[in-house]
């Protein structure tokens, strides 16, 4: 190789046997600086962004048509699921007496749902029992994502119009 030549796959550098990659560069103090491609991680959770829009979705639509303010707890619920549930509720602060909160465990199988004092009686026991049901036939075929969406759209249906607006 004579002076002034180079082989495929190196560049001249000033540095005698260095191998350059695209997109790297040798800085004024001798050091390679390699640019490489940022890729984000997707959602860390069990859903994909895609999935998640759908719940927002549906727990907008819900919120809006009745008035009520659902939420949707997914996790582990402790030993009294129940006491766990409403323990939740209570969170919800001064939206808790017109809040539906549809807790799963889905490691426990447990789907626990309280509404409040208001609430309560927009949605009666009966219509949150048919909605759990139909989560239930969802969630044993796989689809938690098509569950709670359509448990919210039954329990929607079940507490009507918002009679305030």
């Amino acid at each position: 190789m004579g002076a002034g030549e180079l082989t495929r796959g190196t560049r001249s550098t000033g540095l005698e046997g260095t191998q350059q990659q695209p997109g790297s560069a040798v800085t004024a103090s001798g050091r390679i600086s390699v640019a490489q491609m940022y890729e984000p991680s997707g959602p860390s959770g069990p859903f994909s962004t895609r999935q998640l829009a759908r719940l927002d979705e549906a727990l907008t639509l819900a919120s809006r048509e009745t008035g009520l303010d659902f939420s949707i707890y997914l996790g582990e619920l402790g030993d009294d699921s129940r006491a766990q549930a409403e323990s939740l509720h209570t969170r919800l602060g001064d939206s808790a007496d017109n809040a539906v909160l549809i807790a799963v465990s889905p490691g426990q199988r447990v789907i626990e749902v309280v509404t409040g004092t208001e609430a309560m009686y927009r949605l009666p026991d009966r219509g949150a029992k048919l909605a759990v049901m139909s989560m239930v036939a969802s969630f044993k075929e796989g689809d938690l994502i098509g569950g709670l969406v359509s448990g919210l759209r039954m329990m929607a249906d079940q507490a009507g119009s918002d009679p305030r607006g």
